[in-house]
């Protein structure tokens, strides 16, 4: 798991690391890096049933890894320019509630027989894709 370190007591030896709201303790012992434990650290480690973490490294290769591009911009804007209306290019970027109301509001207006706005939409948001308005997808990463 990803961490971030919130305390250390250098006389105890001992500190916490936060992740998804839930604090884990260590121990120097369990500390794998040459570095002190300081406030801030990003750190992967293995969460214990006691609420101890083990096996503590850097979380920056990690960090950096999950970062890199992986959906292209080119994709989702023209998902967005032809099949907008239902969504696609939001799945396809794993914006999914987002995509749902997209779906629902097209069948709403399919319904009601006006179409235009669900199609307009996703229209739109093809244009901002292609001109790098919308640039990231669901977790952060910039697009290719």
């Amino acid at each position: 798991m990803i961490g971030h370190v919130e305390s250390y007591d250098d006389e105890r030896q001992t500190g916490a690391i936060r992740c998804d709201d839930k604090f884990y303790e260590f121990h120097i012992d369990d500390w794998g890096l040459d570095v002190e434990p300081e406030v801030g650290n990003d750190v992967d480690f293995l969460p214990e049933d006691d609420g101890s973490a083990t096996q503590i490294s850097s979380a920056e290769g990690v960090i950096q890894h999950t970062m890199v591009p992986v959906k292209r911009r080119v994709i989702a804007a023209l998902l967005g320019l032809l099949t907008g209306f239902l969504g696609l290019h939001r799945i396809y970027l794993g914006f999914y509630w987002i995509a749902c109301v997209q779906i629902l509001l097209t069948a709403v207006m399919l319904f009601l027989g006006a179409p235009g706005f669900a199609v307009v939409w996703g229209f739109i948001e093809g244009f901002l894709i292609f001109g790098g308005l919308i640039s990231k997808d669901a977790k952060g990463r910039m697009l290719k």
